[in-house]
This record gives C-alpha cells, sequence and structure tokens, in this order.
C-alpha cells in the first residue's frame, strides 16, 4: 500500500490528550511538526498529578493547544471543531476500567456513547479526512477461540465498558455509512508502559509492594488454568496508530476496525515475575511480591489473544516489544519519577 505524506499544517484533534494513550500519541504528532489541539476533562478516576505531567511535558510544544473540558458537553466539542477545523481526529477520551462499569456505570454513558456520540456529531457537521477512534479487546468478551479475529463474533460483552466500545464500533460504522466519515477503531489489548495508568494491573502491583503491602491477583490461584493476557507495549501502539494516519480507509470501505496487540498473549504469573525482575534490576535489590490468590472477578475475561494479520496487511506493521523490554522501562520510569530508594 502506497503511503501518503500528511499535512503537517493541518490541526490535528486528539480526545484524552492528558491520558495515558492520549499523551504518548499527542507528544509523537507534535515530535512530527503536527499542530495539535487536545481536550481532556482531567477527571480524577486516578492520580491527576499524573496526568498534569504528561501535560506540563505536551506544553514544551509550541505547536500544542489544550482545552479543558469533557466531549460529553455537546457545545464545547462542537465550538472546538468550528474553531480549529481539524483534519484528523483521533478520540481516546473514555472513561476506561472493566471492574469499575460495575461500580459506577453512570460515568461509562456519559463519556463512552454519549462524548464519542458528540465526536461523530461534530465530524458529521465539519468533516474530517480521518476519525481514529479508541475500541478495546473487551468487545470479544470470554470468546473461546483464540487468537481473538476482527471477524469474530462480538455480541456478548461482559461488562458494560465492552458494552460501551462495541457501541462506538457500530456508532462510527453507521456514521462512516451516512455521511462518508472515513473511521478506523482501534481494539487495544492491554496497553502498558512508563506514565501508564494506576489502575492497571502492573502499575497498582508496583505502588503495593513499595508501600509493604500484599497483592490481590485474580486468577483463583490456578496456575495451570491461569489467565492470558496479550500485552501490548505503548511505543507500539503509538507506532501503530501514526502509520494508520498516513493510510486512511478507501472509499469502498470507508469504516474498518483493527485489533492491535502484541500476537503473544503471557500467563499473568509470568507476567508478574518479569515484573518482579523488572523492578529487581530498577531499584537495586530483590522484589518479591507479597501475593493473595483471589477468585476470577465479575467481567474479567480468561484470555485475551490479538491476531493482528489484517493490522499488518493494512499498514505493513506488527507490535514486537517484548513483556521483558517493556516492563523494564516501566520499572526505570516508576523509581525515578516515585524516588524509590
Amino acid at each position: 500500500m502506497s503511503r501518503k505524506s500528511l499535512d503537517r499544517e493541518k490541526n490535528v484533534l486528539v480526545t484524552g490528550a492528558a491520558g495515558f494513550i492520549g499523551f504518548y500519541v499527542t507528544k509523537k504528532l507534535l515530535e512530527q511538526g503536527f499542530n495539535v489541539i487536545g481536550i481532556d476533562n482531567i477527571n480524577d478516576y486516578y492520580d491527576v498529578n499524573l496526568k498534569y505531567a504528561r501535560l506540563d511535558n505536551l506544553k514544551l510544544f509550541e505547536k500544542f493547544t489544550f482545552v479543558k473540558g469533557d466531549i460529553s458537553d455537546k457545545d464545547l466539542v462542537m465550538r472546538v471543531f468550528e474553531s480549529y477545523k481539524p483534519a484528523i481526529a483521533i478520540n481516546l477520551a473514555a472513561q476506561a476500567g472493566v471492574r469499575y462499569s460495575i461500580e459506577n456505570p453512570d460515568v461509562y454513558i456519559q463519556s463512552n456513547i454519549v462524548g464519542f456520540f458528540n465526536i461523530l456529531e461534530a465530524c458529521r457537521y465539519y468533516p474530517v479526512d480521518h476519525l481514529v477512534y479508541a475500541s478495546s479487546s473487551s468487545v470479544y468478551g470470554s470468546n473461546k477461540k483464540v487468537p481473538f479475529e476482527e471477524t469474530d463474533f462480538v455480541d456478548h460483552p461482559v461488562s458494560l465498558y465492552a458494552a460501551t466500545k462495541k457501541s462506538n464500533e457500530l456508532m462510527a460504522y453507521t456514521y462512516s455509512h451516512l455521511y462518508q466519515i472515513p473511521a478506523t477503531g482501534l481494539r487495544f489489548f492491554t496497553v502498558y508502559g512508563p506514565m501508564g495508568r494506576p489502575d492497571m494491573a502492573y502499575f497498582g502491583f508496583t505502588q503495593k509492594y513499595f508501600a509493604g503491602e500484599p497483592i490481590s491477583i485474580f486468577n483463583n490461584g490456578d496456575f495451570e488454568n491461569d489467565l492470558y493476557r496479550d500485552f501490548t507495549y505503548i511505543d507500539d501502539i503509538v507506532e501503530g496508530i501514526a502509520k494508520i494516519l498516513t493510510a486512511p480507509p478507501v472509499a469502498e470501505a470507508p469504516h474498518r476496525v483493527f485489533n492491535i496487540g502484541n500476537n503473544s498473549p503471557e500467563k499473568l504469573m509470568v507476567f508478574i515475575e518479569t515484573l518482579e525482575k523488572a523492578l529487581s534490576h530498577a531499584a537495586g535489590r530483590k522484589v518479591v511480591f507479597d501475593k493473595k490468590f483471589e477468585p476470577i472477578k465479575p467481567g474479567d475475561v480468561p484470555a485475551t489473544y490479538a491476531s493482528t494479520d489484517l493490522l499488518q496487511e493494512a499498514i505493513d506493521f506488527k507490535p514486537s516489544t517484548a513483556i521483558a523490554e517493556g516492563l523494564q522501562k516501566f520499572a526505570d520510569w516508576y523509581v525515578m519519577y516515585y524516588g524509590v530508594k
């Protein structure tokens, strides 16, 4: 497939710019010389200091404009599109977290459904060259067939979070069909790395260790039938998105969905052991977690495993960072950022 060079004078909108993936995508675009308008509501789902630290990084770039606001505010979204007329919209703003969607469902509908609807409406009235949006591996539910392929049946989500992401794909398809909006949905598979989300297991385990607390592992203590996860390092996600932006959908298929995962699932316990080794190296002392084994949580799925064939065919890219390398980069950052002795 031929590569088109993007016009760097055009504006790119990134929602969720102070979030984990949003920050790295925004930074990459700014480094490439794009004008980027970032929207984020800086909610307190996790430590806002981390969000402000990411923003401080982005504000070093002259071509970065930050708008504090919520995409569920339709007037705000419309004003931003009217003012900046982005050529590309990348929607990464969402209420994340499978388990939290059981505790606080309202916020998922507000952000993930209403908010995404507002983005689609804005793309309808202020047409973009390409809309890229975050979906999730959670749409596969408890699918037993692995690896997960984009053509698999995904009508049985096992959490509200997953249901909102499946809804996003349906909404994007409809708007793409009705209003010729070129759109690409990305099913992310357990993204991790430096400056990541503290609600993710690897980050929470690390925090608990340095606080002298045990970690809870929700796998029933069943090592034979352990949970499998396709962990994807943040740099691979960013590289994939950057390549997708240079290969927008063709007119005959203006909406498409891709898995973006490592295509190499790891047992949860292997991942934990690898994290212990990485932290030992970073902290200069042997790190062993105090482990408590508990039942699997509602909404958790037994395995995530991405087929990345479609992505590779479309943009000649496949995530490849091994967990030992990715976790070492996270551990080194954590020790430095939090001043761990």
